[in-house]
């Protein structure tokens, strides 16, 4: 049987998936109507994608249009897993957040999380799409997992025993504060990861990323105008908001995975994923070091960002700042390394450390404070523009 019609053999089941995808929209209690008019659509940049593999031990050799054209079964399911990953953090997002339209502090503001949702669905939509249609029996299982797992975090159908694979995935997002952090650290991630898989030797991987790229600057814009805002606002105090920037630097920080990590090493000797600089940067990659390499980048442009929003605060207010990449880790070199938020190694015994931990994230007390904050307008007022 020819490639060709190996794909129309397995678009039926795409269409069972759609099927269970309107299931899970149910199951998470994501209301269908809240989409409006809009449409999930299967989007490619096939000239964006390139024609040969740019990085890695096949380098100059044509990228791979077909399964069959993979070169060992390793490999293929290293493609599925990251297709994987990736359709996972899609669906995920979705469970934390869907929870908070009804609460918006403007409409400008729900309008923004609902398309949001709408995006993240339709990139979730377009993994299973490459899963189901490029890699038979194996890829329609993976795509149906994408719609089993429930992060933990739901509000109606959590599940600790088939969470999201990535720990972010499974934070609770309670509030507004929280939905800004996420899209301005969590989705600032994707990005990252975005780009990375956008130079992939299987083409219909990098082909979708173009696409998926142009929609995720909105998500991350979301979370920059919202902390903004905030801060010209001048409500929450500084310090209270400190404790959410400490919070999800940390847990963003962590998914880059772990240092010296040798399955990021054969993703790029495959060409599956590259440096999120591979098309700018002449320097040979440093291959057994490609994570820390990410997670410096991403790092640096947090920094840079939060010079932004500190532009907005009021006059004597401290500044806000980005907490130790060794701060609260829970991947990585630092997992067993207790650091202050300023990167100095803390002195204490175990109680001192929970309580220091207490005191610099968000915690009971600090949720209390900030519903009352919530009681007034705490965030500067923006118009919605269609």
């Amino acid at each position: 049987m020819g490639e060709t019609e190996v794909l129309e053999k397995y678009k039926p089941n795409f269409e069972e998936w759609i099927n269970q995808f309107n299931e899970w929209q149910t199951r998470i209690g994501f209301d269908t109507a809240w989409l409006g008019d809009y449409r999930f659509e299967i989007k490619f940049d096939w000239e964006s994608a390139g024609n040969n593999i740019e990085f890695g031990d096949f380098e100059g050799m044509p990228k791979w249009d077909r399964r069959m054209q993979i070169p060992q079964q390793s490999v293929r399911d290293a493609i599925i897993s990251m297709i994987s990953v990736q359709g996972d953090t899609e669906f995920g997002s979705v469970e934390q957040q869907w929870h908070l339209l009804d609460s918006a502090p403007t409409e400008y503001d729900r309008k923004s999380a609902m398309r949001i949702m709408c995006e993240e669905q339709r990139h979730g939509w377009q993994m299973a799409y490459v899963l189901c249609n490029y890699f038979g029996e194996q890829g329609i299982r993976e795509a149906q997992k994408l719609l089993e797992r429930n992060s933990a975090a739901n509000p109606i159908r959590g599940e600790s025993d088939r969470p999201r694979l990535l720990g972010s995935f499974n934070e609770p997002i309670d509030n507004w504060l929280d939905f800004f952090c996420f899209t301005h650290f969590i989705d600032r991630d994707g990005k990252f990861q975005l780009k990375m898989l956008s130079t992939s030797s299987f083409k219909p991987l990098a082909a979708s990323m173009g696409p998926m790229l142009k929609e995720e600057s909105f998500h991350l814009g979301t979370g920059a105008n919202g902390l903004r805002r905030i801060v010209k606002q001048g409500v929450i105090p500084v310090a209270l908001l400190q404790k959410y920037m400490n919070k999800w630097v940390s847990t963003g920080l962590d998914l880059f995975g772990v240092d010296e990590s040798t399955s990021a090493q054969w993703a790029y000797v495959y060409g599956i994923k590259g440096r999120y600089d591979e098309r700018e940067s002449s320097i040979p990659a440093d291959r057994e070091h490609l994570n820390e390499e990410s997670r410096m980048h991403y790092f640096n442009e947090l920094a840079k960002e939060m010079e932004r929003i500190n532009k907005g605060r009021h006059d004597g207010q401290p500044e806000l700042f980005i907490p130790s990449d060794n701060f609260n880790r829970s991947v990585g070199k630092f997992v067993d390394i207790r650091t202050t938020v300023h990167g100095e190694p803390f002195e204490g015994d175990d109680e001192a450390w929970k309580q220091y931990l207490h005191d610099s994230l968000p915690n009971d007390e600090d949720v209390a404070q900030l519903n009352e904050y919530f009681k007034e307008e705490w965030i500067q007022y923006r118009e919605w523009k269609d």
